[in-house]
């Protein structure tokens, strides 16, 4: 992500993901965020009540654990809007 300029990272992805899926669709997340069980825990409650399949892996070394969230959302700006909300965990990299 663009981190100079979050609002045109975002704008971008909406328009690339409205060209290229038909909505709804199902979307993969992937992040990887220290292995704080809190830090875990606030993305699988971002991610409540919606049908989402989460997986988490741990690192060869524990430091860090990646999350793969799979969930079918209703258009583009759902997908932008769980960026947004995950952002908001401290130390999390969305890829």
């Amino acid at each position: 992500m663009d981190t100079k300029n979050p609002e045109e990272f975002y704008r971008r992805l909406q328009e690339q993901l409205a060209e290229t899926s038909s909505w709804p669709s199902d979307y993969l997340f992937k992040f990887i965020v220290e292995s704080d069980p809190e830090k875990i825990d606030q993305i699988h409650k971002i991610f409540d009540n919606t049908g989402a399949v989460i997986e988490s892996k741990k690192s060869k070394k524990g430091k860090y654990t990646s999350v793969s969230v799979t969930v079918n959302l209703r258009d583009p700006k759902a997908v932008v809007e769980k960026y947004q909300e995950v952002a908001e965990v401290e130390g999390v990299i969305s890829l």
